[in-house]
């Protein structure tokens, strides 16, 4: 599976939370967020299908379109890419840059350190 572009994401992000769905619907779904057609949003989704990130059931009409790929397939994908890319592979670097920079609660702190002694690190 190849990098998801924004406007991929915002795609699946609709498919996943509709479980399907035809054309008019996602377009009434995205326009607030995107400002797409529905001809710009038909588009999109020809081109994803193409990619093998949306299937396109063709036996009903309206056709319904549904995420070919898994949600969390996709993020673990993108968790993967944005650590190599950033933190050259470090997941020990990014936790301590995000705790540097944003607050944790007392519970947090718990949670986290339990996962830490849960893990085989």
């Amino acid at each position: 599976m190849a990098d998801l572009s924004d406007r991929e994401w915002t795609v699946l992000e609709a498919l996943w939370d509709s479980d399907g769905a035809e054309l008019g619907v996602l377009s009434r779904m995205l326009r607030p967020e995107t400002g797409w057609s529905a001809n710009t949003l038909h588009t999109y989704l020809t081109r994803m299908e193409k990619k093998g990130l949306v299937s396109i059931d063709k036996t009903c009409s309206p056709h319904i379109y549904r995420a070919a790929v898994e949600r969390e397939a996709c993020r673990a994908k993108e968790r993967k890419s944005f650590l190599d890319r950033v933190y050259q592979g470090s997941a020990g670097d990014l936790i301590a840059a995000f705790l540097k920079e944003e607050r944790i609660s007392p519970e947090e702190k718990e949670k986290l350190r339990r996962m830490l002694d849960d893990m085989e690190v």
